[in-house]
């Protein structure tokens, strides 16, 4: 069962490590292209700018330097501004037409012009000079924020479907525990209608009554088993009861049926703490969690249950001193499936993270856990 986890971990590497490496290719070959289209870019607006020149020379005055103004005017993307020795703005071209006259955002554009690239400088007539500054044309400007978009875009979908995933998963997942919790407490119902029939007869007819009295102890234990399972996969009645009593009456149930070389302590508080709580399917979580911990001790060792009163929940820890947790497994051991043991089939603790959240809206995990040291397991509840 473990070897299934690991894989289940190692594919979501995998998926994450490709969506990382395309990630990657749509940054790097856009970044390639947004530089390709910059460079040529430059090639324009120099090409702009010695038509401008071509303009401004008194030598080309009685040539036909038509093809040069449609060289200046043929520019429509590029925002330009060709400014003067002194810094004045002598011409701007692919402004917004809104703005374009106001000279304070003109200012404001050549500001960032100056930051973005290096100006183009010509020379005209006695040796004055005009620079023109640029910025990268809108196009370019959309490119370089497009593969962001788009990685935008492909994790949403991922995210989309990997909860719509997971609440098919989750809902498939309740049918098949509410399926299986009813056709359990079915089987068990049939014999035990029985056993509870040949009691009844061996009571009437003078048997042993000690014989008697422990056979309809584990009879109403197998009743009580039997409510657990039926209440599983639909939702159970809760009622304001207090915290104290329940994990009492679990405590020295477990204790009574346990290896005397395993120390019980119970802590609980001098008052009582009320939650709305399911009284038999509470009761199985501190069960399971305690069965869990002997588990873990072999037969030797020591075993701490504490309820502490905060100012808005109830918290329970359920401590023991065994062989502990490996760290890679801290977040699997609530899945469905999850053992350590030859024999089992790895419901226990997926069944306490079910009644908790679930049914009860509370908290379980792992506060603490070391190899060869030992685990504590917390459960959080609402006050009523």
């Amino acid at each position: 069962m473990i070897s299934s986890f690991k894989l289940k971990r190692i594919s979501k590497q995998l998926l994450l490590l490709s969506a990382f490496i395309i990630g990657t290719t749509i940054l790097w070959y856009t970044n390639n292209l947004v530089d390709d289209l910059r460079r040529e870019e430059r090639t324009k607006v120099n090409i702009w700018a010695n038509a401008t020149k071509q303009t401004t020379d008194i030598d080309n005055l009685n040539e036909d330097i038509s093809f040069v103004f449609e060289v200046i005017n043929h520019n429509k993307t590029i925002p330009v501004i060709l400014v003067d020795d002194n810094g004045s703005i002598l011409y701007h071209k692919n402004f917004p037409s809104k703005k374009a006259n106001n000279i304070d955002y003109l200012k404001s554009q050549l500001e960032i012009m100056k930051e973005s690239h290096e100006p183009i400088v010509f020379e005209y007539a006695d040796g004055k000079h005009n620079k023109i500054y640029y910025k990268d044309s809108i196009l370019l400007t959309r490119l370089k924020i497009f593969p962001y978009i788009i990685l935008v875009v492909i994790s949403l979908f991922i995210v989309t479907g990997y909860f719509a995933f997971s609440n098919s998963r989750k809902s498939e997942q309740n049918k098949v525990w509410a399926g299986m919790a009813r056709e359990t407490a079915h089987q068990i119902g049939t014999p035990l209608s029985s056993l509870m029939g040949w009691v009844t007869l061996l009571h009437d007819q003078g048997g042993n009554e000690e014989i008697v009295s422990e056979m309809n102890k584990d009879i109403l234990r197998l009743q009580m088993i039997t409510e657990r399972f039926s209440k599983i996969g639909s939702q159970p009645e809760l009622k304001n009861q207090d915290v104290n009593s329940i994990v009492q009456r679990s405590f020295y149930y477990m204790k009574d049926r346990s290896s005397s070389k395993i120390n019980f302590k119970l802590e609980i508080s001098d008052h009582a703490i009320f939650s709305f709580l399911n009284t038999q399917l509470f009761g199985w979580v501190i069960e399971n969690i305690m069965r869990n911990a002997i588990d873990a001790l072999q037969g030797k060792g020591e075993i701490k249950v504490e309820v502490k009163d905060h100012s808005k929940n109830v918290i329970i820890d359920i401590s023991d001193n065994g062989k502990g947790i490996k760290s890679t497994q801290l977040k699997t051991v609530f899945e469905p499936g999850y053992t350590t043991k030859l024999r089992g089939w790895g419901l226990g603790l997926s069944l306490v993270k079910r009644i908790v959240e679930d049914y009860h809206k509370g908290q379980v995990y792992i506060l603490h856990s070391k190899l060869g040291k030992g685990s504590t397991f917390r459960i959080s509840l609402l006050k009523s």
